[in-house]
């Protein structure tokens, strides 16, 4: 008999967007999941780490993330959760018997088979055994004796050593009668980045083959990478990717879930599903002008707007003041003249010598050619309150503080 499962991963709720707030769409892209497990008939939930963006949720990040867990929990519904680098594993173990009770069984950290590393689930009357596999650094994977004895590319063979007994000693037990999963968060071999994940977490010091996982596992759902993938390997693998794009380098990303026909000794069905709860992330690039007649096409994304325009005073302004959704605006330089400008007036020697003896208002327009900023009107504004300030200098010239001789001291 086959069951329903939904893979999902990487919501990181929390996460801002430079400096402002994404509760309300981190609240509609869960309620999309919410759905999309009603509606796609789900039995059994997958959540493959990082719930979280810190390690020091708010109280806000926290009440949605558990009220999302619990809601997905009903109808009969169970769900597997495992920690991801992000996430705080004391801080989830704190609430994991809470949840249990709700059908919500949560690993924070990795364990044993028999204390819970590996559970045996009856979902619509078909055995499924899932084992957790949750984030893994290196500095607990890793003994300190090791760290200060050994070099770093015995460190990560020693990494990849040790996820490989974990993997195998977790799915030890996996047989034919039942439909076997694995639950993790790790960086896979030949996955690609979604361009908003913690780079020093995905480098090659963690990245461990699907090799790991053996050929009986039915399904390994994964989290840590936000683009949806399949991992070559063994056992069908799979990134669910997030279920919104959380940074300017997701801009390609399709946000989305994984529907999953699972029955054992059958070949795993998964379907790819797309959420677009929450709002686009797009980056524009061209002149001011150009820019204009893109304006009408980007809905209510969030924008990254590279403009290719001479810099001058209040151009990053106005182009706020056009583009009001705009959350990041970047000047490029326009040419190969511009940044030799910019070059030569900020080579090495501008910040030493040869400063010495030169005057304010010829350092200034250096700075300019430096910054590529060609406004006449800050050149002659600054000149101005030199010349002002080197005036009310020769009037103070002539107030002598000091008492005239004869006077009192």
């Amino acid at each position: 008999m086959s069951i329903r499962l939904l893979h999902t991963a990487d919501w990181h709720v929390g996460r801002t967007l430079r400096g402002r707030s994404r509760v309300e769409e981190h609240e509609a892209a869960l309620d999309a999941l919410v759905a999309l497990a009603e509606d796609g008939g789900a039995q059994l939930v997958v959540v493959a780490g990082d719930l979280f963006d810190t390690a020091a949720p708010t109280p806000e990040s926290e009440r949605l993330v558990y009220r999302t867990l619990l809601r997905l929990a009903e109808a009969d519904r169970q769900v597997l959760v495992v920690a991801g680098n992000h996430d705080h594993p004391r801080r989830l173990g704190a609430v994991a018997p809470l949840l249990d009770l709700a059908r919500v069984q949560l690993r924070p950290l990795v364990v044993p088979p028999r204390q819970g590393g590996v559970v045996t689930l009856d979902v619509a009357g078909t055995p499924v055994r899932a084992a957790f596999l949750p984030w893994l650094s290196h500095r607990h994977a890793i003994s300190a004796d090791e760290l200060l004895t050994r070099d770093a590319d015995q460190h990560n063979q020693s990494y990849l050593d040790r996820l490989r007994r974990i993997s195998g000693a977790l799915c030890d037990g996996f047989d034919g009668e039942a439909i076997n999963l694995v639950v993790g968060h790790l960086t896979a071999v030949g996955g690609l980045m979604g361009g908003g994940e913690r780079a020093a977490h995905t480098v090659f010091d963690y990245a461990v083959p699907a090799t790991i996982f053996p050929p009986t596992a039915g399904y390994v759902a994964l989290g840590h990478l936000h683009r949806h993938q399949q991992i070559a390997g063994p056992a069908p693998t799979f990134y669910a990717g997030s279920p919104l794009q959380l940074d300017f380098g997701e801009g390609d990303n399709t946000p989305g879930a994984v529907l999953v026909e699972l029955a054992p000794g059958r070949p795993a069905r998964p379907e790819f599903v797309p959420i677009d709860a929450a709002r686009r992330l797009r980056t524009l690039t061209g002149t001011l002008a150009e820019l204009e007649l893109l304006a009408e096409t980007t809905g209510d994304a969030h924008l990254r707007l590279v403009v290719r325009e001479r810099n001058r005073a209040g151009l990053a302004d106005e182009v706020r003041a056009r583009f009001p959704r705009a959350v990041d605006v970047r000047i490029e330089l326009t040419d190969e003249r511009d940044r030799e400008r910019a070059g030569n007036a900020g080579g090495a020697d501008a910040t030493g010598p040869r400063r010495l003896g030169r005057g304010a208002t010829e350092l200034f327009d250096e700075f300019l050619v430096h910054e590529t900023i060609d406004d006449a009107r800050l050149a002659a504004l600054f000149a101005r309150l030199v010349d002002e300030d080197a005036a009310e200098g020769r009037d103070d010239e002539g107030d002598d503080p000091r008492p005239e001789a004869g006077d009192a001291a």
